[in-house]
């Protein structure tokens, strides 16, 4: 089980290796509750449900359910954008956007146990997240994605190289990143990366996370 009070603490063990996000339409028709299942099984540390089109209700009783499966498996879960559904589940934390509520009022509501992330596009933007507590920053889109309806241009692997030489809270680079070009966002350091359909869209989840894995630990 995982232990909240520790987590923020823990932040850096947390934050490193594959960052996994669901992604239900470009899942080929499997369901979230099954994509989460092969990614606990592949060995996932962190995972972030991100889902823009079902009711509320919907996603309501997927994150209670993906709740019960990190609990048993002591993987840390992320809601993105619900900050209500995040603590009516109990989730170990959630990731906002730019043009969501101020971090500050986020902690307010969450309380000092739960993790607060948010993407970033700029380092105006990164030093602004540490400087008004974010607990860690996503980075990007390093590359073209389209994952997202609003999703803003590519910030390219510059602002990556920014964050790696200034910004001391842990970060995650996220955005277009594939078993293809992965070996670039290593190479310039990266110690977390998030991927989004490379994963929820593969034939094989498990194979291809485990794939991803060893890369990343080997740094290529």
């Amino acid at each position: 089980m995982i232990d909240k009070n520790g987590l923020r603490s823990k932040l850096n063990e947390i934050i490193t290796g594959l960052y996994c996000i669901t992604s239900e339409e470009h899942s080929k028709g499997r369901g979230n509750i099954e994509v989460v299942e092969k990614m606990i099984k592949a060995g996932v540390k962190v995972i972030q449900y991100r889902e823009k089109k079902k009711s509320l209700l919907e996603k309501y009783n997927e994150c209670l359910k993906i709740r019960e499966m990190t609990l048993a498996s002591g993987v840390t879960f992320i809601v993105n954008d619900n900050i209500d559904m995040a603590m009516m589940v109990k989730a170990d934390g959630v990731h906002i956007g730019q043009d969501d509520l101020p971090i500050e009022r986020v902690r307010e509501l969450v309380g000092e146990e739960m993790i607060i992330g948010i993407s970033t596009h700029s380092p105006e933007q990164a030093e602004d997240a540490a400087r008004r507590g974010a607990d860690y920053i996503g980075v990007g889109p390093l590359y073209r994605t389209y994952t997202k309806d609003d999703v803003c241009e590519p910030v390219g692997l510059e602002y990556l190289d920014y964050v790696i030489k200034n910004i001391r809270i842990p970060y995650v680079a996220i955005g277009g990143i594939k078993e293809h070009n992965m070996g670039e966002v290593l190479a310039r350091g990266a110690g977390c990366i998030a991927m989004v359909t490379e994963i929820v869209g593969a034939e094989d989840i498990e194979e291809i996370i485990r794939r991803v894995k060893s890369k990343i630990s080997r740094g290529v």
